[in-house]
């Protein structure tokens, strides 16, 4: 109420001082209450997530609660069209998403965060294409400490990652179930059947 009651006073002040005639127009109370200098500008939401380390060396954790269908981050960059993103593959440029067989952005720059989220095979985040754009969309709610992970599509994880070679959460845990399991076959000691006697027969 406080707050309230100073700027009304600060409405009082301006109307008063105001110049007195046919010319004279009455400004909104609530246009007072934006512009005065008892209340703070409002700041844009810090974005929801960080870069920090990760088991491919860099990758995008959340720092809250990042609920379904929020985007989360825009995929950056200049656009190529297609002889051009095909020079940058063969020049060794890994962080090119192609939008369709016309364009495909080039992602390579630091300032794009978006180029931090890594591929996983049980992603909690799809890339979604709006027009020449691509923003990075939540597929469902992600925890704070969640790292942010979308598919990149069985193209890439064939020929550059490799099926083998991926450090999902999901692809590393039936590995390490592989390797559980094949360690206890080996410890098993090895035992003969024996052989059942046959009566004799007299």
């Amino acid at each position: 109420m406080g707050l309230l009651r100073e700027n009304a006073n600060y409405r009082n002040k301006a109307l008063q001082n105001a110049p007195v005639g046919p010319n004279r127009r009455l400004i909104p109370a609530f246009l007072f209450f934006i512009a005065s200098p008892l209340t703070k500008p409002s700041r844009m939401p810090p974005r929801p997530f960080r870069v920090g380390r990760s088991v491919t060396r860099l990758g995008l954790f959340a720092t809250r609660l990042i609920k379904k269908r929020t985007r989360i981050a825009e995929y950056k960059g200049p656009l190529l069209r297609g002889k051009d993103a095909e020079r940058a593959e063969n020049r060794g440029n890994r962080y090119l998403f192609e939008i369709n067989s016309r364009w495909t952005i080039d992602g390579k720059s630091r300032k794009n965060l978006a180029r931090y989220a890594n591929h996983s095979c049980n992603p909690n985040a799809v890339p979604i294409i709006v027009k020449r754009r691509v923003f990075i969309s939540a597929l469902r709610n992600i925890k704070p400490g969640e790292e942010i992970t979308y598919d990149y599509g069985s193209d890439y994880l064939r020929n550059v990652i490799g099926k083998s070679n991926c450090k999902c959460r999901r692809c590393r845990g039936r590995r390490a179930k592989k390797a559980r399991e094949h360690r206890r076959k080996r410890k098993r000691p090895f035992r003969s059947k024996a052989r059942k006697r046959q009566p004799r027969r007299t």
